[in-house]
């Protein structure tokens, strides 16, 4: 009888230790870690902040319906090497190109324009150059001129050299090939590693 009793308290103790070491061990009480995220910005917020404080910015134009967009947003946009360099350095928007509401910048109203099933707004237009692609990123300079749109899903890497490229204005020292196999590789060859 004492055998029976011991191999039952062993098979339990036994049962109950491995299921303890299976179990995730996670502070209950403690500050879970925070994702870092872009700090995406209204283009009036963005102009407005810009008449005070002049920064470039990088304009996220999208659709709800774009599939390119939100892996964008989930592989691209989420980096932390590129959330902290887009925020330090650009007034960062997302602008959906289909949104219906008037837009006002200075002087200038954008609207809303229907054509059959989808419309477009005016300021999408004007940003992407009339070349309406989904996802396209648009970097314009301090004083709201356009530099560049630049149509298409970016990966990660890819993405950190534009911004980089664009936001120290090498663009106006370099062409783009030239600066990621020369300046980009000597600079920030680790900017994206482990991150």
């Amino acid at each position: 009888m004492n055998r029976l009793f011991l191999f039952f308290a062993a098979f339990v103790m036994l049962t109950i230790s491995a299921f303890r070491t299976t179990l995730p061990i996670e502070p209950t009480n403690g500050p879970k870690a925070e994702a870092k995220h872009i700090k995406w910005l209204t283009i009036q917020e963005a102009y407005t902040l810009t008449q005070k404080k002049p920064k470039k910015f990088v304009v996220d134009v999208y659709t709800d319906w774009c599939g390119w967009c939100k892996v964008m947003d989930r592989e691209t946009f989420s980096k932390p090497a590129i959330v902290d360099y887009v925020n330090e350095n650009f007034y960062a928007v997302r602008f959906n190109a289909e949104q219906t509401q008037d837009i006002k910048l200075g002087k200038e109203t954008f609207k809303y324009v229907s054509t059959g099933g989808r419309g477009v707004h005016e300021l999408a237009a004007a940003l992407l150059r009339n070349q309406m692609s989904y996802p396209t990123t648009v970097f314009l300079d301090e004083k709201f001129q356009l530099i560049q749109p630049i149509a298409g899903y970016l990966e990660p890497r890819t993405f950190h050299q534009i911004i980089t490229y664009f936001g120290r204005d090498y663009h106006q020292k370099e062409p783009f090939d030239q600066y990621k196999t020369g300046t980009y590789a000597k600079e920030f060859q680790t900017a994206l590693a482990g991150k």
